[in-house]
């Protein structure tokens, strides 16, 4: 793993990897060091996530305003309630009226890392997606983390090499996905296998599929050296745009509204937190959920260039580049951006999960504590309340 500083108390960590081949081989070394991170606890690994020890919060009195808040969040649109809420002090605003004078962030490139360096205590909360959350929650048997908001919906797709046009014709090719364990990793897998192709997490099957860096796969793609990929958004829109690759699955039409009531719609980013840490600091953790709707609020309000601006602007300081006019204007229009979790989906996707081969079959009663997000929505007229499906507190 390596770290780079991207702006002022923000720090990108990503994998060090090389680039795929058309064999086997790479998938199952990378492969087999997932998942021994996925399914052996993910503690154990967080030191080479977060690239030393877990930093330490000074102590404070239980139910005291934490002193400091340490965010995770991924440089990706899906997460734009993030970089929104960072960029235009949204965050930090709401913390500090409410006694947490510092926020930290930390930017990841794909969920199981974020989860490993909120579970080690490396930080506090995390915008991430809801696979990787669901497998730290089975994990630990209840322990590790509480869905308190979702924060995207929609914004995922396979994108294949033109000559691909039917599920049939993935037999024997190589795809990529951001990490093993991860919410795109896991709809891949399980697509896969509603076709009848066979994969397992250590990369052998009728299909192979290279846990791969979203940069990295940009540019393997342009190579010719992976036949496509299952990505998030803006890097769906880039690998079409910027690549010539063709959409073979969005991933919204595979949803029907089982268990949501909203077709079309399932959860992409949500917004969890470190148990202990809330059961420490409710303050910080109501305040960090204020800075969120406020940022989900104003992504509802503002105009297609406002967005677009705004979220260029802090990409260009997470990631250090920002988006083409016409790749985050696609990724845009693929995303809808929501306060509530959809938790009504999580039953599919802890299913999904298992037929991926990197969680278990579990209860996810629990899951979920959506009080505090309910008390900011019940202070703004018209908000509706937002629903843990009997999965948890509402």
């Amino acid at each position: 793993m390596s770290e780079t500083t991207t702006s002022p108390g923000t720090i990108r960590i990503t994998a060090d990897a090389g680039p795929p081949k058309r064999r086997r081989g790479l998938a199952l070394g990378i492969g087999a060091a997932l998942v021994v991170g996925l399914l052996g606890g993910a503690t154990a690994v967080a030191a080479a996530v977060t690239g030393g020890e877990p930093r330490t919060t000074p102590a404070v009195a239980a139910g005291a305003p934490a002193p400091q808040l340490r965010l995770g969040y991924f440089a990706n649109v899906t997460h734009a309630p993030a970089l929104v809420g960072v960029q235009d002090g949204l965050l930090a605003k709401a913390l500090k009226a409410a006694g947490t004078d510092s926020l930290t962030t930390q930017v990841f490139n794909a969920g199981p890392a974020a989860v490993e360096a909120l579970n080690a205590g490396a930080i506090d909360a995390a915008y991430l997606g809801p696979n990787p959350a669901i497998n730290s929650f089975v994990q630990s048997h209840g322990e590790s983390l509480s869905v308190i908001a979702g924060a995207a919906a929609g914004g995922a797709q396979l994108v294949v090499r033109p000559g691909i046009t039917d599920p049939a014709q993935l037999r024997g090719t190589v795809l990529a996905t951001p990490q093993l364990g991860g919410t795109q990793d896991v709809a891949l897998r399980a697509y896969l296998a509603s076709k009848g192709l066979k994969t397992t997490p250590n990369g052998g099957g009728d299909v192979t599929v290279n846990p791969t860096d979203n940069a990295a796969t940009l540019k393997l793609f342009q190579d010719g050296k992976i036949d496509g990929a299952w990505l998030p958004e803006p890097w769906a829109s880039r690998l079409v745009l910027q690549a010539g690759a063709k959409v073979l699955v969005d991933e919204k039409d595979l949803w029907n509204g089982t268990g949501t009531g909203k077709p079309g719609l399932f959860p992409t980013t949500i917004l969890v937190v470190n148990k202990a840490f809330a059961a420490q600091h409710p303050q910080t953790v109501e305040a960090l959920l204020r800075g969120h709707v406020a940022a989900v609020d104003w992504l509802g309000r503002a105009s297609a260039a406002e967005k677009a601006s705004t979220i260029n602007a802090a990409l260009q300081k997470a990631a250090g580049a920002a988006l083409p006019a016409d790749a985050i204007g696609r990724a845009l229009a693929n995303i809808t951006f929501t306060t509530d979790p959809l938790a009504g989906a999580y039953p599919k996707l802890l299913a999904d999960g298992v037929t991926a081969g990197v969680t278990k079959p579990a209860d996810l009663h629990g899951l979920f504590d959506l009080r505090a997000l309910n008390t900011v929505l019940a202070q703004s007229a018209g908000r509706g309340r937002a629903s843990a499906a009997g999965l948890g507190q509402d």
